[in-house]
């Protein structure tokens, strides 16, 4: 009781009430505590996102001996085997590989910048979010954006009570127990409730003012993603908090707000972001293995993106003549989707979709568009597909007029406990999402060595959905900066960047995000097409029984054979 009040004030509420009271007089602690303790709280958390002044994280990897695995135990956080096992690989990699491997992130995120047409001298300060194990890596990584300009700023994840329940950002570690950490993943409810969630954009502000000056200088985030453990099929327990269905949509609220209010300061046309994974040592069972499948992802991060781009060339080309694409599963895959696109004003100086090759998103090979919502229909349907560290099973979503309508999966015995699921991890607790992007996976190398080493189920999404077409769910790509206007290698301005939800920012901003964007990817191996539909109703086959078809893509087709 110390913890949330005096010994006196527990008496008091407490006192004599029958047992059956107690559990809500523990609650309303909680809650006090909680709220009356934001103002400290909430300036704390943005002074570890943005600031430079405690940087304890980053000066605690600078000083690390990565020679000695007991630098690990310095940062406060679990310590598991995993990142034991990824420290003590990192240890026997040369420095050339280390520096390859940061080169490729720290240039990508540079690349991003230029490609984007964004001044990258005119910011300061980079985000960095990575898991515990990969200091080798990220002492180098400090250095070289130190060399272009950029001070690396590191924050735990959210620990504090306070904290929960937005956007989960930072440094992690695997942790000791998932289904203990899926168990108490809404222990928030305890205190959010509106009066709460008013107070904390009250602070937030307040904070944001403070601050405002690091912000302005702030350039993005450069997160450096991991894979490798076992999926995780959550068990659902009888006694853990939910949320309820008013909280649900006051976090919705609340998160929207807040989003904007960080658009007031942050200036997001002016910013943006860089994504590579690397496997920790859950990966292989021997350390041979692991390093036999780390060099083939090193192999993978750092392809040559020009070929790519000249690759994907081609089926943009292919595309931007399209009205439509329609997307169909193969075997018992169900998947049967139509794909309406963006008309093209000047097919000449436009396009409707982005060449995407390594720079924000590491490693090379996609082509993606923002699907018109409108006309978008039909049903998706994956196997397995881990998202977010959970595997789904039969996963099955449909959508009209580019919005989710129904959805089911096989994870467990109930129709209930599956879709409370998706609501939750896909869905992000809204009734509904629309279909922000399409894309087509172009890297069939990743493909290939996800075949070789059987580690499908351990991709993450930054992989995976270069490994066949894929469909998020939530936000476009362009999200905020859907007026700004960026090009691809061939010099044509990308034009689907809108749909009827982002275009409702002219006129009530709040309505016009979710702040979530999620990929579902369809592998190869369940595709049966992907096919073009033109204006006057024409067909085209740019993918078929597992191979590209267009001349000049055949490049693609090796890796799938």
């Amino acid at each position: 009781f110390d913890l949330f009040t005096s010994r006196r004030r527990c008496r008091e509420i407490c006192g004599q009430n029958e047992p059956d009271t107690l559990p809500k007089a523990l609650e309303e602690l909680i809650y006090w505590y909680t709220f009356d303790y934001l103002d400290q709280t909430v300036p704390a958390r943005v002074k570890e996102l943005f600031s430079p002044r405690d940087n304890v994280w980053g000066e605690t990897i600078k000083r690390a001996d990565t020679r000695h695995l007991n630098y690990l135990f310095s940062f406060g956080e679990y310590v598991s085997e995993t990142e034991i096992k990824t420290a003590e690989f990192l240890q026997t990699l040369s420095r050339e590989t280390i520096q390859k491997m940061s080169s490729a992130f720290v240039e990508g995120y540079v690349r991003g910048f230029a490609a984007a047409r964004k001044d990258l001298k005119k910011k300061k300060y980079v985000t960095l979010r990575y898991q515990l194990g990969f200091e080798r890596l990220l002492q180098q990584v400090i250095l070289d954006f130190e060399a272009v300009g950029l001070t690396p700023l590191f924050a735990r994840m959210p620990y504090r009570a306070a904290d929960k329940g937005g956007r989960a950002v930072g440094c992690w570690s695997k942790g000791a127990n998932k289904q203990f950490q899926y168990d108490h993943r809404f222990d928030h409810a305890v205190f959010y409730e509106k009066a709460f969630l008013e107070r904390k954009m009250q602070e937030l502000r307040l904070a944001y003012e403070e601050n405002k000056e690091f912000l302005s200088l702030y350039a993005g985030p450069a997160l450096v993603e991991t894979f490798g453990e076992d999926a995780f099929i959550p068990e659902n327990k009888p006694h853990i908090f939910s949320l309820s269905e008013r909280q649900r949509s006051l976090t919705t609220e609340y998160n929207n707000k807040a989003s904007l209010l960080l658009h007031e300061f942050i200036k997001t046309e002016e910013t943006s972001f860089s994504i590579i994974a690397w496997p920790t040592g859950d990966i292989a069972p021997s350390r041979e293995k692991y390093r036999e499948i780390f060099n083939d992802i090193i192999t993978l991060n750092t392809l040559d993106s020009k070929e790519y781009s000249s690759i994907q060339q081609v089926l943009i080309d292919d595309l931007d003549r399209a009205a439509f694409v329609e997307v169909t599963g193969r075997g018992s895959n169900k998947t049967n989707l139509l794909i309406a696109l963006h008309p093209l004003k000047n097919p000449e100086k436009e396009t409707k979709f982005e060449n995407c090759v390594a720079d924000v998103n590491i490693p090379v090979g996609e082509v993606f568009t923002t699907p018109v919502l409108e006309g978008t229909r039909g049903k998706l349907h994956v196997g397995k597909v881990y998202i977010n560290g959970t595997e789904f099973i039969d996963l099955e979503m449909d959508f009209e007029d580019g919005f989710v309508v129904s959805y089911t999966a096989s994870n467990f015995p109930t129709e209930k406990e599956n879709k409370q699921l998706i609501e939750e991890e896909l869905l992000k607790n809204h009734k509904t999402l629309p279909m922000g992007e399409f894309a087509i996976g172009t890297n069939t190398l990743a493909y290939a060595i996800a075949k070789k080493h059987a580690i499908f189920r351990k991709l993450p999404i930054l992989i995976a959905e270069k490994t066949g077409p894929h469909f998020a769910i939530g936000d476009t790509c362009y999200s905020r900066e859907e007026d700004a206007v960026t090009y691809n290698p061939d010099e044509k301005a990308i034009v689907a960047r809108d749909n009827s939800c982002s275009l409702k920012r002219k006129t009530d901003p709040k309505e016009a995000y979710y702040n979530c964007h999620t990929d579902i990817t369809i592998p190869y191996d369940e595709l049966g097409a992907i096919t073009l539909i033109g204006e006057d109703g024409s067909r085209k086959d740019i993918f078929r029984d597992g191979q590209f078809l267009p001349e000049g893509t055949r490049a693609l087709n090796a890796p799938l054979s």
